[in-house]
């Protein structure tokens, strides 16, 4: 089955980063793919998967763009209103959390700046988190990867075929972002993305098939190459 109606989830779609290395007088969740603000672009996309019924947009303290820029009516989705994010990912997290409805069972955290999840990413890591508790969208490594120290002295080469690089949204039952979050207190902020949370907590996480138009667009060039690519079709 494509889609299984009874699971409703919401996105915590965060937006509340600096975008220092982006650059620019223009937070980069604003800056304009195909004519579009990034932000509006991620939920344009997320408008394609049904059992997403709430969006809770997380923006900085200091936004000015949010509310001028992204349409707040006539997406099939509630979208909530937006709240204010923290100094470190977990803590917008938990800003996050703490404003979804009390009937979310199902989180999915997904950034702004991964405009074009495609409905098929966004089937598949929705489908794997039913089936599991928990899944992240990801593909496999092509490069060999090199662990190294502070003075660039090679330390391991772990094997390719294990290594695999994560995107978002990361998928999980509310329940255990929740207790994740509230057993790693502090800790919390040095996870490096969301399931990694719940892994320290012990909570099993599966993949699933990412895609390459997922990408985070972090610096200049990553909107260039969105941007190309989808002029390409």
């Amino acid at each position: 089955m494509r889609h299984n109606r009874i699971m409703e989830i919401a996105v915590l779609l965060l937006a509340a980063g600096s975008g220092r290395r982006f650059g620019g007088e223009i937070p980069k969740q604003y800056a304009r793919l195909a004519g579009k603000p990034l932000l509006v672009q991620a939920l344009e996309h997320l408008a394609a998967e049904p059992r997403i019924r709430w969006v809770q947009p997380v923006v900085a303290a200091n936004d000015r763009y949010y509310e001028r820029l992204v349409p707040q009516h006539g997406w099939p989705f509630a979208l909530l209103p937006a709240v204010q994010g923290g100094a470190e990912r977990a803590d917008s997290m938990r800003n996050g959390l703490a404003a979804l409805p009390e009937a979310v069972e199902w989180v999915a955290v997904h950034d702004a700046a991964r405009a074009c999840p495609s409905p098929a990413l966004l089937s598949g890591v929705f489908d794997c988190a039913a089936r599991h508790g928990a899944a992240v969208p990801a593909l496999p490594v092509h490069d060999t990867i090199k662990r190294v120290d502070g003075a660039g002295r090679v330390l391991e080469t772990p094997p390719r075929q294990a290594l695999m690089a994560v995107q978002t949204p990361q998928v999980a039952k509310r329940s255990w972002f929740e207790q994740a979050l509230a057993t790693l207190g502090a800790q919390a902020s040095h996870c490096s993305d969301d399931a990694s949370m719940l892994e320290a907590c012990g909570f099993a996480v599966y993949v699933s098939p990412g895609d390459t138009l997922n990408r985070k667009v972090t610096t200049r060039e990553d909107l260039d190459w969105l941007a190309l690519r989808l002029r390409e079709g």
